[in-house]
């Protein structure tokens, strides 16, 4: 909870409030009686600012002899210990002590020294150095004095917060060290030197700390159960003396950052684990690069070579880099995560691999290199806190799952990364890639945002697969920070940072934020709409509601589906009170006005093709395939959650009689509730006359997520069922993991011994454009003619064709509507297409599609001028069967028969 305190006058609390208890052996406890708190203060060599820090410490408005002031010396050279001797007992406002270690300087020890001496009951931790303004402090102690909060710190980094001279590199040094901290504790300011707090804490740090931020030794010391505040200050640069911070301590900060998390990090342990490495690059590079040359291919080479080096590299590190954490024997629960851990590095430098040769076309001897150290850095995180662990003083589990979600999240999001622009475009991308290249105001089958993204980064990328991407990667981003604070404000920090885990690993958030469909802007604008609601709704903040019309607005322009949040919200409206005044504001008709303005190219493009989109959506609301279909849904909502998301789902909207039974907990679970269920009814209402499709659910999700989130620890659901479902969390979040880099791996590079089958009559369209430009080119050649090429599907094999095709010598493709068979968004960039005398090749996925139509009518061969007959080629890349190709070739087309 970050509060913004400022108590100037806290004179009269001070003075009637007496001490609570008093140090073994103190001289005078008659002075001690009045003794509230103590500043303790490391030094080393700051002589010239022991005079201007006391000076003002002295002219605050407190009581006389209310705290005492303890400089703790490190072996200053520069006169520092005379200057606090000049007034230490010779002032009368002000008690002043002195300390001076022999020991190797080391900030933190200085400060728990300081600590043991002191006689307050609270201890304030402040610099010599002037940076930490002294007349912050009556501010900074109050929260601890009154009992309030347990720590109180003083923060750069809340509202009224600052940082004054600093340059710029130290300012994102400091920002950057606190965003470390922030996945371990729930301050901005992690960091931060000047701080108080109850004394009797000190004792859980004493004997661990390490570092010079023990700040943050106090906070992970808490366990999470310490009530803390930030007060903003001013940091001011020092003007004299020199800074203390090195890269040494930069290290050290790291390092027990690490620590603090369970990872067994250390300067030791790194040196020795790059030792082994280097002996494992060395076999890897080199074995690589022997079975390339004997002709493996790049899948085989790349993953034989891994493991190579990688079992002699688990025998090392375990007997030697981590040999503190091993038992000295083989133990296969430990080797089990080993395996894991490789296995999930190896696919990750699949990606690299392919990144490296097919997209930017680095040899794979010099390619190899940089996807090793990409391996290195994921076996030595996962060595260093999944498989070899720090047993002995272990974070706590809310620790360990901030940990683990952070770990997790990032190996997700890089895999995405790496994968995004060398996974070849799926038909439906390829689709909607086709919209960006034919722009409008909106389309047939869906509103323009996807073509909007993918003009927007085409625009900056290229044509090419990243840039098709890249608008859902940063879409899936966005998703995760509007559902973190979602997940924040219903519940806690913790609790965000598992929905963002559970966003990141369960397949409908995975999913939507890696391929570029109309799914992963409206996944966004879904998630964006859920706060803003929440804010207004639930919280009562009025400003949300220009959030929720911008939100409200995008998410239309997305895919029409969003509107079923307006329906919940309408629902929630009517059955909470609290909400149901906004009915009688103006805030919910300007944020309706606001997303209707921009929906308005939607409603223009259909005011002018006679409100086609409209009236589509409307009859394909309604049901694909006019049959009852509801067992589908069920197991489409099984594909999309996983059977421990679905189980969680079930129970997260369950009634729970332990739960927090508070009004605005009642609130919470009404709009949790309404908004996971009202578009849930309305697709359950679909199914029992139609086929919805499998993804439809996915964003209807985003609401509960953060309730299963916050079941995944919670101890007090005494229902059996909820504890062994948390027990399966962890397999299920390996599984979907292991799952998604393999497919990825598998389409990319492939798996040896495993063939491509099945799916791939939708995949490989950069290798079957090649062939089908091939034959295009022969025809031409025999013909004299430039031949037009119809994709005889829906819209896949025309829009493939069109994006892998050769840019600089284009073929002409055209829709299947051109035999008045419907294709989508080609009915409207090629109406019709005259009688010609130019070869026509039909180009389709099944050998049915170039002789019929769905139903099975022949309205093909009748308009075409000496039709062939139905020929197939199989399409291979280095050898290897990809999948096939069926095409047909005619001499002429005699135009519709309806002409």
């Amino acid at each position: 909870m970050n509060l913004l305190i400022d108590l100037p006058d806290i004179t009269n609390f001070l003075s009637l409030r007496s001490s609570s208890s008093t140090s073994s052996g103190l001289p005078d406890p008659a002075i001690t009686s009045a003794l509230q708190f103590s500043v303790v203060v490391p030094t080393l060599n700051e002589a010239d600012n022991i005079d201007p820090l006391l000076t003002r410490l002295s002219a605050l408005d407190l009581p006389a002899g209310s705290f005492e002031v303890i400089f703790v010396d490190d072996g200053s050279s520069d006169g520092t210990p005379e200057k606090v001797r000049a007034w230490e007992g010779h002032h009368s406002r002000l008690r002043v002590r002195l300390l001076e270690r022999r020991e190797k300087p080391d900030l933190t020890r200085s400060i728990l020294a300081g600590v043991a001496l002191a006689r307050g009951d609270v201890i304030v931790v402040m610099d010599a150095d002037l940076s930490h303004p002294p007349e912050r402090l009556p501010a900074l102690v109050a929260p601890v004095l009154n009992r309030s909060h347990d720590v109180a710190v003083g923060s750069r980094y809340v509202p009224g917060g600052s940082t004054v001279g600093w340059p710029l590199h130290r300012q994102w040094l400091s920002r950057i060290g606190g965003w470390l901290a922030r996945p371990l504790c729930d301050v901005n300011d992690a960091t931060s030197g000047f701080f108080s707090f109850r004394r009797e804490l000190s004792s859980a740090i004493a004997e661990r700390a390490r570092g010079y931020k023990i700040l943050l030794e106090l906070l992970m010391a808490g366990q999470g159960k310490l009530r803390v505040v930030e007060v903003p200050i001013c940091f001011h640069d020092r003007t004299r003396g020199t800074s203390k911070l090195s890269f040494f301590h930069q290290w050290t900060y790291l390092q027990r950052l690490m620590t603090l998390a369970g990872g067994t990090v250390s300067v030791g342990t790194a040196s020795r684990f790059a030792a082994v490495g280097l002996i494992g690059v060395a076999v890897d590079a080199l074995l690589f690069q022997w079975l390339m040359s004997s002709g493996a291919g790049l899948a085989l080479a790349h993953i034989m070579s891994f493991f190579a080096a990688a079992a002699m590299n688990y025998s090392l590190n375990s007997k030697w880099s981590f040999r503190r954490h091993h038992e000295g024997y083989l133990r296969w629960d430990q080797f089990g995560r080993f395996l894991t851990v490789g296995v999930f590095a190896l696919l990750m430098r699949g990606g690299v691999l392919a990144l490296l040769v097919y997209g930017l076309h680095v040899p794979s001897f010099l390619a190899i290199f940089p996807a090793i150290a990409a391996t290195a850095a994921i076996n030595y995180f996962g060595s260093a806190f999944y498989v070899f662990p720090d047993k002995r003083n272990p974070p706590s589990l809310d620790v360990r799952w901030r940990v683990a979600s952070f770990g997790i999240v990032m190996f997700a999001v890089l895999l995405r990364l790496v994968y995004l622009g060398v996974a070849q475009l799926i038909p439906d991308e390829a689709y909607y890639w086709n919209y960006a290249q034919h722009m409008d105001l909106s389309f047939f089958d869906h509103p323009p945002m996807v073509a909007w993204l993918i003009w927007l980064g085409t625009s900056i990328f290229g044509n090419n697969e990243f840039g098709v991407r890249i608008g859902a990667f940063v879409c899936g981003l966005v998703t995760m920070g509007y559902l973190y604070a979602l997940a924040r404000n219903l519940y806690d920090k913790s609790t965000g940072i598992r929905a963002v885990l559970l966003l990141a690993v369960l397949p409908f958030g995975f999913v939507t934020a890696t391929l570029m469909t109309p799914d992963a802007p409206l996944m966004a604008a879904w998630a964006a709409t859920l706060y803003y609601m929440e804010r207004a709704l639930v919280a009562d903040q009025r400003w949300a509601w220009l959030g929720m019309g911008l939100a409200f607005g995008l998410g239309l322009l997305s895919k029409y589906t969003l509107g079923l949040l307006g329906l919940a919200a309408l629902v929630f409206v009517m059955i909470d009170p609290a909400a149901r005044r906004w009915l009688r504001r103006p805030h919910p008709y300007l944020a309706a006005s606001l997303a209707l303005l921009l929906f308005s190219p939607v409603v223009i493009w259909n005011m002018q093709h006679d409100w086609a989109s409209i009236l589509f959506q409307s009859e394909r609301a309604t049901g694909i395939g006019n049959k009852f279909s509801l067992q589908w849904l069920f197991l489409h909502i099984l594909l999309v959650l996983t059977p421990t998301g679905l189980i969680a789902a079930v129970l997260a909207l369950l009634p729970a009689r332990d739960r927090d039974p508070s009004h605005y907990a009642n609130r919470r679970r009404l709009f949790v509730i309404i908004f996971t269920g009202m578009p849930l009814a309305v697709f359950f209402a679909l199914s029992l006359f139609g086929a919805p499709k499998f993804h439809w659910t996915a964003p209807a999700w985003l609401a509960l997520l953060p309730t299963i989130a916050w079941m995944m620890v919670q101890a007090s659901d005494l229902r059996s069922i909820a504890v062994r479902l948390r027990a399966a969390w962890k397999p299920t979040i390996g599984v979907c993991l292991f799952f998604y880099a393999f497919a990825m791996h598998y389409v990319v590079l492939g798996i040896p011994g495993i063939p491509y089958a099945g799916f791939t009559e939708h995949y490989f369209w950069r290798e079957a454009t090649h062939e089908i430009e091939q034959i295009a080119k022969k025809v031409q050649r025999e013909t004299g003619q430039k031949p037009i090429v119809v994709g005889m599907s829906k819209w896949s094999v025309a829009t493939s064709l069109s994006f892998y095709d050769d840019k600089a010598e284009p073929m002409d493709i055209r829709g299947r509507n051109m035999f008045g068979q419907n294709a989508s968004m080609y009915n409207f960039w090629y109406p019709s297409e005259p009688a010609t005398s130019r070869p026509i090749i039909l180009v389709g996925m099944k050998p049915w599609q170039l002789e019929h139509d769905i139903e099975g009518n022949d309205n093909i061969t009748p308009v075409l001028v000496q039709p062939g007959t139905v020929q197939e080629v199989a399409i291979e890349r280095d050898g290897k069967p990809l999948r096939r190709v069926y095409y047909r070739i005619a001499q002429g087309y005699l135009g519709s028969r309806e002409n």
